[in-house]
């Protein structure tokens, strides 16, 4: 029930994130990322990319507006995985189109928004 607060908090919130200028969004490695998706009380979410992918590009800010938005929540981060250096990450998680969005609560994945027919 937690995690669902946070992510209604989140979605209103988001709108606002246009006039924050502050970035907090951390890269997520295979060294990292199940020791962090895994924090006790904390809602990761996780944008699964590839630097030459024209759909993350048009993204824009969108994802470092996220995690300022959040920017000082306890139980919320945000964080990026890039599939050409942490292959073994996005392997283990699924991941087969970009960009991929993942919500996770103490390790489990919570929710899965993949852009269908994009590549």
């Amino acid at each position: 029930m937690r995690a669902t607060k946070h992510l209604l908090l989140l979605f209103l919130l988001l709108p606002t994130a246009a006039i924050l200028v502050r970035a907090d969004v951390i890269t997520l490695t295979a060294d990292t990322f199940t020791d962090k998706v895994k924090e006790k009380d904390t809602v990761w979410f996780v944008q699964f990319c590839v630097p030459w992918c024209k759909h993350c590009k048009n993204l824009g800010t969108l994802w470092e507006d996220l995690g300022s938005t959040v920017e000082g929540e306890d139980e919320i981060e945000v964080g990026k995985v890039d599939c050409s250096t942490s292959k073994a990450v996005c392997t283990k998680v699924d991941i087969h189109s970009y960009p991929t969005f993942k919500v996770f609560y103490e390790g489990e994945e919570f929710s899965k928004y993949k852009a269908r027919g994009l590549q």
